[in-house]
């Protein structure tokens, strides 16, 4: 189905409208969901703990949430507005970003109230995803009658772009990111050419692509080595680009200890107390002053997930060769004499299922990453589990974990 493109005075209508009207949380601000809230995301601040306690402000959100059996009180309004973009072809949806404004601590034992009104509809924009309009709703919310705080919330709703045969082949987000026009594409590092030249075909060039000189050209060829199950499977067509990580001047020190082969952790050097992830301030004393240690690699599975569905061939290490397999810096070395891998074994939990594991490292700090070396099943919490480096593609290299020699057992 096609697009429609609306009068753009007809969504404009419906700024303004009533979204939900005198809705009520369905609990009270209450000290276990504050907890819950601080130990998932590590945060220790003494504001909210004992029994003057404030809730974590980012919390805002939380307690105006309907849970699975939702708020009976929402108007039609928004669905109204929905349902006329979903009937002209915009049937897609995806939230884009959200404000919170401040006005008084919550605490426990507050009843929360609130209102949404739909602030705002775009004009028709065109992004990477395709042609839609962001609708911006407002949330108002108050405590105990007070003021409490403002939540704004934005999303796209959008007709998908119409994707090219080769971009149907790439992940959705590489399909995002495919430039409108032809002279553009051919530009992308995503084209064939482009990916002829990631790190796997650089190291295993074919002859046709060495400089040959005359004496070179007339010896005998070397018979052609018989492709593995997995080369014979592996369709030839432009590799799934995995998504690049945000860097920004908060985390940019770790991503270049990763490019050295090194796993930094930050340390207050007020408390002393180690960190992970980066932050800009220490969530124990508050001070803004750090330096880094470098992780010695060891660490055990202090949890775990396994991801079976979708299977997202940009996740999968199976996609970029046996680079996950080679020891790296802080990786035991075989001892003399030992065999190599065998570069046609398949590794296990190459790809789907996989399991993504919580690492408590053995200086305390936890981190999310694959677990690598044993099929996915084998995975065990306390697993013992050593630190490499994961080529992925030419730009972008990734801590993982592999399991220690004998860990699955």
């Amino acid at each position: 189905m096609s697009a429609v493109q609306l009068a753009y005075e007809q969504l404009k209508a419906y700024e303004g409208r009533s979204a939900s009207a005198a809705c009520v949380g369905k609990d009270l601000v209450n000290e276990p969901m504050i907890r819950h809230w601080c130990e998932a995301v590590g945060d220790t601040n003494p504001a909210y703990q004992g029994p003057d306690a404030i809730a974590p402000p980012t919390m805002l959100q939380a307690w105006t949430m309907g849970g699975l059996s939702g708020h009976t009180d929402r108007s039609g309004a928004y669905d109204e507005l929905s349902g006329l973009l979903d009937s002209a072809g915009y049937t897609s949806i995806v939230a884009t970003d959200c404000e919170q404004e401040y006005l008084r601590p919550l605490r426990p034992g507050d009843r929360i109230t609130f209102d949404a009104v739909i602030e705002s509809v775009s004009e028709r924009k065109t992004t990477k995803l395709g042609t839609g309009y962001f609708i911006t709703t407002r949330m108002d919310i108050r405590a105990d009658g007070e003021p409490a705080g403002t939540h704004r919330f934005r999303v796209l709703k959008y007709a998908p772009a119409a994707r090219t045969r080769e971009a149907a082949a790439r992940t959705p987000e590489a399909a995002a990111r495919t430039p409108e026009t032809p002279e553009a594409a051919a530009r992308t590092p995503e084209t064939p050419d482009a990916a002829a030249r990631t790190p796997e075909t650089a190291e295993q060039p074919q002859a046709s692509q060495q400089p040959q000189t005359p004496q070179a050209s007339q010896r005998p060829q070397a018979p052609e080595r018989p492709q593995t199950p997995r080369q014979r499977q592996a369709p030839d067509r432009p590799r799934a680009r995995r998504p690049r990580p945000v860097v920004n001047r908060d985390n940019a020190g770790f991503w270049e200890g990763v490019a050295g082969h090194r796993l930094l952790v930050q340390r207050c050097t007020g408390c002393r107390t180690l960190r992970f992830p980066w932050l800009p301030g220490c969530n124990t004393c508050g001070s803004a002053e750090w330096e880094t240690v470098e992780a010695s690699g060891a660490g055990t599975v202090f949890s775990y997930v396994v991801m079976h569905h979708p299977p997202f061939p940009a996740f999968t290490v199976a996609e970029h060769g046996t680079d996950a397999r080679r020891p790296q810096a802080n990786a035991p070395r075989p001892h003399a004499g030992a065999p190599g891998p065998d570069p046609d074994a398949p590794d296990p939990g190459a790809s789907t299922p996989y399991a993504v594991g919580l690492i408590e490292l053995a200086e305390g700090v936890r981190i999310v990453s694959n677990v690598i070396g044993v099929p996915y099943d084998k995975v065990r919490i306390g697993m013992p589990v050593r630190l490499e480096f994961l080529r992925v593609d030419e730009e972008l290299e990734l801590p993982v974990f592999r399991a220690a020699e004998g860990g699955e057992g």
